[in-house]
């Protein structure tokens, strides 16, 4: 079990200086946000220490912020079943994308101490898997990431993108309306700080990719975008060979073995996730008017059935 509060002296500092994290009042805070929670007929949320201290992280300690972003992680939950519900990893077609490794947090962390994610979002069957059950696989990753990497609560995370293989098939599924969802939910829901998005083997098609996440993009998320035409040099000069896996000139291990060690990690959390789906919120005992996926993300409806359609 993490110890929320166990952050060696290099963290305390940052979190201190970077996140407004006062040790003195740290509790008040945990426990003033436990009894909002608790007073919230329409959340069902998880109300120990440390699911409430990464949200005061991710916010800064600001409690209203705190408030808005856990009301707005569970209202997500609830608004996209098609990521969020039958998370479980023993069904055969979340068995199969997970052994694709197309999300996969590096071990150890860059020279920042940021948690690199390396996503390579063109490793499925576009005529057999959907994006939103790529998806799916992708946010089962990191809510166990969330859940017990200590230090990415503190400093964040880095993501890289590599685009490889991606066909136009994969430009087809990656609507607006999903990334639309996917950079809302990261931004406005999850407890997380998003320092940099690199992006290495752009196709041609690459420019409509960036102006449509740009487009959903905070300012401040805008100016961390990078995009590495000669990777090897550009990339390594943000995120150090010895983070990367061997198959990116680096050394950090290799991509099987990192692909079956979260595979593993995910199968034994299989309990945690189904429990986890109890948590969400309840529109119809929302005080005022109930929140709907056009408040969210601008459109009505199922997305599920759109990207069918």
């Amino acid at each position: 079990m993490i110890n929320p509060f166990d952050l060696s002296p290099e963290l305390l500092k940052i979190a201190k200086e970077e996140l407004h994290e006062d040790p003195e009042r740290r509790q008040k805070d945990i426990e003033y946000i436990r009894e909002w929670l608790q007073k919230q007929p329409h959340i069902t949320a998880r109300t120990d220490d440390w699911t409430i201290l990464r949200f005061l992280r991710g916010c800064k300690f600001s409690l209203e912020n705190t408030k808005k972003k856990l009301d707005m992680f569970y209202t997500c939950k609830n608004l996209t079943p098609e990521w969020f519900s039958n998370r479980d990893p023993l069904d055969p077609k979340m068995a199969e994308i997970l052994s694709l490794g197309e999300f996969l947090p590096l071990p150890g962390y860059d020279e920042k101490g940021r948690k690199v994610i390396l996503i390579r979002p063109d490793k499925h069957n576009t005529n057999t898997t959907s994006m939103d059950e790529m998806v799916k696989v992708v946010h089962i990753i990191l809510d166990l990431l969330i859940e017990e990497d200590l230090q990415q609560s503190v400093i964040g995370v880095a993501v890289l993108l590599d685009f490889q293989d991606f066909t136009p098939n994969y430009l087809l599924q990656t609507t607006p309306f999903l990334l639309k969802k996917i950079f809302t939910v990261w931004q406005e829901a999850y407890p997380m700080r998003l320092k940099a998005f690199h992006y290495i083997n752009t196709p041609p098609a690459f420019q409509v990719i960036l102006n449509l996440a740009k487009a959903t993009l905070k300012e401040k998320l805008k100016q961390r975008l990078y995009v590495h035409a000669n990777y090897m040099e550009s990339l390594f000069s943000h995120i150090a060979k010895n983070n990367l896996p061997k198959e990116y000139g680096g050394d950090n291990g290799n991509l099987k073995e990192i692909t079956e060690n979260w595979h593993k990690k995910v199968n034994e959390k299989r309990n945690w996730l189904l429990e986890d789906e109890k948590y969400i919120v309840d529109e119809s005992k929302r005080s005022g008017k109930p929140r709907t996926s056009s408040d969210l993300f601008g459109i009505e409806g199922s997305f599920r059935k759109l990207n069918i359609d």
